[in-house]
């Protein structure tokens, strides 16, 4: 079968005809539709986490899907051939960019109905992290404070919305051209990142989620109030992160040296710092595919391109611009 993968690190994604999916006994054989594009399909083809997450070259790349199902191992009960699903796999067992593709049993969830496979196939990755953000790190409360850093894009869109519906206020970082789109999206304050400081302007805020990392990261330290929890997406990693992956002692200690400046700042302004790499789960994604078909949640896809250009949408879709999602649309 067709798929594009990730044959020499920072090497262009190439197209290769690779093995059909072996389905063990948990496994659900998806016919592939739509497969969304992700930052962190731009680090796995930068080699960003070859020290603790070694792929074997060459590796199909993709980190979400929405499609098809096939057929089904032999103790799979939860789905059936013919269903549509949308999934994100764990982070051990990568490749939906290819027209099929055996996941987890566990990690699957039905496509929320009222939604396309396109919206579906943009949503998982994004999903599972704001909720792993704001509902599990951030127990987020109504009328507490969120700010959510680039409220446009991708991951921004859907957390923007999902902090709403906790009930707290939003604040957001977007261009000016985006701030229509993202007060509709429901947030409250909205910063222009381009000629405004978002750190002179605000205060008091319970959870900041960081999608920049570097000076951003210290400067939303600043807008917390005491107590308040920063959660980074691109790091620094630090040691919670490395005891939840099983790594060995000594990686566990450099990343905690990695992180030791930012916890130390954090620490000197009576607030908190975690990272955050999300974890694969169908049982959240079913209570999203709640808040979907409910309206209270609304996928947002700025661009479909076909499965043959997904060397060019990965190049393109890094560039920045796009409002919510980019997908590859896989016939």
């Amino acid at each position: 079968m067709k798929a594009f993968a990730v044959v020499a690190y920072k090497g262009p994604l190439q197209e290769l005809e690779v093995p059909e999916p072996i389905v063990d006994d948990h496994d659900v054989l998806v016919q592939v539709r739509v497969a969304g594009i992700n930052g962190i399909d731009q680090q796995v083809l930068a080699g960003a986490f070859k020290l603790f997450l070694p792929y074997r070259l060459p590796q199909v790349l993709g980190n979400e899907l929405a499609g098809t199902v096939l057929r089904v191992g032999a103790a799979v009960r939860g789905f059936k051939p013919g269903d549509e699903v949308y999934g994100r796999p764990r982070v051990s067992r990568i490749g939906t960019f290819a027209e099929r593709f055996a996941i987890a049993e566990e990690d699957l969830a039905l496509k929320p109905s009222s939604i396309s496979m396109e919206e579906a196939g943009g949503l998982p990755l994004v999903a599972l992290t704001a909720w792993q953000a704001l509902v599990d790190r951030g127990n987020v409360q109504p009328g507490q404070r969120v700010l959510i850093h680039g409220g446009a894009g991708g991951l921004g869109s859907i957390a923007i919305q999902i902090a709403k519906h906790l009930g707290a206020t939003v604040a957001t970082t977007a261009s000016a051209s985006n701030h229509d789109f993202v007060r509709g999206l429901g947030a409250d304050h909205v910063i222009d990142h381009r000629t405004e400081d978002f750190a002179e302007l605000l205060t008091g805020y319970d959870l900041v989620l960081d999608i920049v990392g570097g000076e951003n990261l210290k400067k939303s330290l600043t807008v917390l109030k005491p107590g308040g929890l920063a959660i980074g997406l691109v790091g620094p990693p630090d040691l919670a992160f490395a005891r939840q992956l099983g790594l060995n002692p000594v990686l566990q200690v450099l990343m905690a040296a990695l992180s030791a400046d930012i916890r130390r700042r954090a620490k000197k302004r009576g607030v908190r710092y975690e990272f955050l790499f999300m974890h694969a789960s169908g049982k959240q994604l079913r209570s999203i595919t709640a808040l979907v078909d409910s309206g209270a949640l609304r996928p947002v896809v700025g661009k479909v391109y076909s499965f043959a250009t997904a060397p060019d949408a990965l190049r393109e879709s890094a560039k920045g611009g796009i409002r919510g999602k980019a997908v590859i649309s896989i016939p």
